[in-house]
């Protein structure tokens, strides 16, 4: 085996190693976990704002469309390793039903990742007129989530 194959197959299993870490170690404390999910759903949560604002024909369609549904949908990805134990108290919105069953809460994300990301390649696409249905899968996967997973504020 070529030295170039060898460091490549290390690199590789590196990574995967380093991908394996618990999402708890990224935290030093409960409180850190809940400011950096509440952060990623904060960003998410504004450029979803700029397209909605379009949708409902309050802005003009433009190039920042496709570019606020690919932070939406990177932004998607990133709350959800925050959900670690010791992160259902204190300053947050989430309930306690994410832990009781997460199975539910997992397929929910998951849901509106594939819903944004559909958002993101219509958006891009320019499509103006498939980009209204495309909004509205989208909200609806946040809404379902929220309507079992968030506490009413």
């Amino acid at each position: 085996m070529k030295l170039s194959s060898v460091i490549g197959v290390a690199a590789m299993a590196a990574a995967g190693v380093m991908m394996a870490v618990p999402a708890a170690a990224q935290f030093a404390k409960a409180e850190d976990a809940i400011k950096y999910r509440q952060s990623a759903f904060t960003v998410m949560a504004a450029h979803f704002g700029r397209i909605g604002a379009v949708v409902k024909g309050e802005a003009p369609y433009g190039p920042s469309v496709a570019a606020d549904a690919k932070i939406v949908e990177t932004m998607s990805h990133l709350p959800f390793p925050a959900f670690v134990d010791g992160t259902d108290s204190g300053d947050t919105g989430a309930r306690p039903e994410i832990w009781k069953n997460r199975a539910k809460f997992d397929a929910a994300a998951e849901n509106m990742q594939k819903a944004v990301a559909e958002l993101a390649k219509v958006a891009a696409s320019g499509d103006e007129g498939a980009l209204k249905g495309a909004f509205g899968a989208a909200g609806k996967a946040c809404k379902d989530c929220h309507d079992d997973f968030r506490k009413r504020r």
